[in-house]
């Protein structure tokens, strides 16, 4: 069976190397230096040496032609320049790993446990270390200024070669500090809440265009921010402990930090799926939807780390290596979103959210001669998902299925600037009270009853919809420094 999955894979895509494979990823943003060579972020490694070596695997963005279809971590058969690369520095491996770790374990002992960045650097690998664990390492305006100065700092770097990302605790991120924002927004510091996303924007738009490699360490759940801070780089390695959603119109906001820009790459209309609904995604079907790039087991997330620090060098192929040896194959979860892609698509690919809302009815109320493949699951979920969106704020459903159907033409820089002007009205109670309604209910009161304002979904107009979308006054908007994307998506 095991040889037979690699053999499906190999057909669908032939020899491909790890860096192949990101460049046709639908999440490869296309950053290029001021010199017009390609910046490392997001998936895209135009520009940069390959080292030998072809891997076997089903590209991470291609829809399964089954549900039992090897998707993930790929298998190695490495050239010999590969194979030299690896035994050069596995030369030094166990002889560094032992000082590295004692190191590691005594700069970390040292940190105040009241820190909420922490940094390791003893390596070539530079570390941030999320370290809010009783806020499930939830982001505010200090940690993501914080993040972003390191991160510049280190791009300047020569003695960093590249740069990983961690978190204390059972969440990697739970996304950003809104009940902080909520609470700001309350006392009239309007101000406050817009420099946090305009922060925390800027940080993503960073991490997309680094010119040196950035590895986020996925072990736990990654919710909103926190997708912000891990999806826009190449290397995003998960574990069974991690969990994706976008669950933002449960509190009245949108699916912001750039996700309007890889939600709207996923296949097919995954991405209208994930923003609306909040779905979570478990690591096997990360892999699949190409969220995750490898899967690793959380007990060997040590040993990683120590060989990253080892390798000494910022290659992209090196680090792919590396990540590979502790990686192990996954298939996608039984009765996870992959094997719900056909009624995801067939419902979520509508051209208004009202017409989504028609279609999961009439899927739940489908019969097997209405709808060939029809299924008594797939109309089971589709009567879940129907009442799941109706507790969504209709207008945070209208804007989010906007937001990621435009995301398609728009560059990152675009999804960004676009996403802050929504997050700065969310902000403004008298443009819309959805956003402090929802965080009310979900994290203040935990009522769980939020009172959306309109109610109904015919009660939000296009034009209203529309206005949420116009440009700021020009001191309002978003700047974001000029890192142009790779086939001339404008800026």
């Amino acid at each position: 069976m095991r040889r037979a999955v690699i053999q499906r894979a190999s057909r669908t895509t032939g020899r491909l190397t790890f860096l192949q494979a990101l460049r046709s990823s639908p999440l490869a943003a296309e950053p290029v230096n001021s010199n017009g060579t390609a910046c490392i972020g997001a998936s895209n490694f135009a520009n940069v040496p390959v080292g030998g070596g072809g891997c076997r695997v089903l590209s991470s963005i291609s829809r399964p032609s089954a549900p039992g279809s090897y998707i993930g971590g790929s298998g190695i058969a490495p050239s010999v320049r590969a194979l030299d690369r690896r035994r050069l520095v596995h030369s030094s491996v166990q002889a560094r790993a032992q000082a590295t770790s004692q190191q590691t374990r005594s700069a970390s002992a040292m940190t105040s446990s009241e820190e909420t960045i922490v940094v390791e650097k003893d390596t070539s690998a530079a570390t941030v270390v999320l370290n809010r664990p009783k806020a499930l390492n939830s982001l505010d305006t200090y940690m993501v200024k914080r993040m972003k100065q390191l991160y510049t700092k280190w791009e300047q770097d020569p003695a960093v070669k590249m740069i990983l990302l961690k978190a204390n605790g059972r969440a990697f991120c739970a996304g950003g500090d809104v009940r902080t924002v909520y609470q700001q927004g309350k006392q009239g510091k309007v101000a406050d809440c817009c420099e946090f996303f305009r922060s925390e924007y800027e940080l993503n738009y960073l991490i997309a265009c680094l010119t040196k490699p950035h590895v986020a360490l996925i072990n736990g759940v990654v919710f909103g921010g926190g997708n912000g801070i891990s999806m826009h780089g190449p290397f995003r390695v998960v574990t069974e402990n991690a969990v994706f959603a976008m669950p933002e119109t449960a509190i009245g906001l949108h699916p912001d930090v750039g996700a309007s820009y890889f939600l709207s790459r996923l296949p097919g209309h995954m991405g209208e799926y994930l923003a609306l609904s909040g779905a979570r995604v478990l690591a096997p079907d990360m892999l699949s939807l190409g969220l995750a790039t490898h899967f690793i087991p959380s007990d060997r997330l040590p040993s990683l780390e120590n060989r990253l620090g080892c390798i000494g060098t910022g290659d992209p192929e090196a680090i792919h290596l590396a990540i590979q040896e502790h990686a192990e194959r996954v298939l996608p979860a039984k009765g996870g979103i992959i094997s719900r892609a056909a009624v995801i698509d067939a419902c979520f690919s509508k051209s208004t959210v009202e017409g989504v809302f028609t279609a999961l009815l009439n899927h739940a109320s489908a019969t097997s001669a209405s709808h060939p493949g029809w299924s008594a699951d797939d109309a089971a979920w589709a009567a879940e998902t129907h009442a799941l969106l109706a507790r969504m704020s209709p207008t945070a459903l209208k804007v989010s299925f906007r937001s990621v159907r435009d995301g398609r033409m728009e560059s990152l820089a675009q999804c960004l600037q676009k996403e802050y002007r929504l997050s700065v009205r969310a902000c403004n109670e008298a443009v819309t009270g959805d956003f402090y309604e929802g965080v009310r209910a979900v994290l203040v009161d935990k009522d769980g009853k939020p009172k959306w304002n309109p109610v109904q979904l015919s009660q939000v107009s296009a034009r209203t919809v529309s206005s949420l979308f116009e440009p700021l006054s020009p001191n309002e908007e978003l700047r974001l420094p000029v890192r142009g994307r790779a086939h001339g998506a404008r800026l």
